[in-house]
């Protein structure tokens, strides 16, 4: 908040989504700051939870007490050896977790996470790189057919739009500042479409004199339709926190 990456209202929500376990995926570019967001949301997963994070490099520390620490190995000089993220995310499923955190999607495992959230995995915790939250959908869709699997487009759409609950934007502006650009919520599918909207976004207003961009973060006025779900887990949000402006 102090740097200007989101507001309290923002962090709030944010925060409470992670406690009622919905299935949130950081996308942007590199060097956007997605995986520290994810890592400070982290904190808000409750100590008992079970735990598995899934990287290529040790990038996530996490403060709670049951975390299982998976990572990828390259092949050795023959070809072999090499386990992926796929082959660690299928494991990680009989690891008996409460709560996945995947480093990066980027691949065919694209599929088996999506599946994941459809089978009662909740509380999922994801990076994607992907310049829009329209982006980060045909990215999903594109990727979960490097699988093999000859799936319709259609069920690949339905498990998007049913699997995911939001997708945060971030990037990082010409004056070097990282910012959440949108918080968007994933809808159903319409005309072969999976819909989303946004519920907070970044509006730049100006540039001051020292380059910097000013500007505020403002609410769409949209309730999000999960507000009852998180109710029912225990997790309530003021709805007053999406009045516009």
């Amino acid at each position: 908040i102090r740097l200007g990456t989101l507001d309290e209202r923002m962090a709030e929500f944010l925060s409470r989504c992670v406690q009622a376990k919905l299935n949130l995926i950081f996308s942007g570019a590199t060097g956007s700051g997605k995986t520290t967001m994810l890592e400070v949301l982290s904190a808000y997963i409750a100590e008992g939870e079970r735990i598995v994070t899934i990287e290529d490099t040790l990038e996530l520390h996490l403060r709670q007490r049951h975390v299982v620490r998976l990572l990828t190995r390259n092949p050795n000089i023959e070809g072999k050896g090499e386990i992926t993220i796929r082959d660690l995310f299928i494991n990680s499923l009989r690891m008996r977790p409460e709560r996945i955190i995947l480093g990066e999607i980027r691949g065919a495992e694209a599929l088996d996470y999506l599946q994941a959230l459809n089978s009662g995995h909740d509380g999922a915790l994801a990076v994607i790189h992907a310049s829009t939250p329209e982006d980060v959908l045909l990215r999903l869709e594109n990727m979960a057919f490097y699988s093999g699997m000859q799936l319709p487009v259609s069920s690949v759409r339905a498990q998007i739009a049913h699997g995911l609950d939001l997708i945060v934007q971030m990037s990082q502006l010409f004056d070097g500042s990282r910012k959440i650009v949108k918080i968007s919520e994933v809808l159903e599918v319409e005309k072969d479409v999976v819909q989303v909207r946004p519920l907070f976004y970044f509006k730049g207003e100006s540039v001051d004199d020292r380059g910097v961009v000013q500007g505020r973060f403002r609410s769409s006025g949209i309730v999000p339709r999960f507000i009852a779900r998180c109710r029912d887990m225990g997790v309530v949000i003021d709805e007053s926190m999406f009045t516009e402006g």
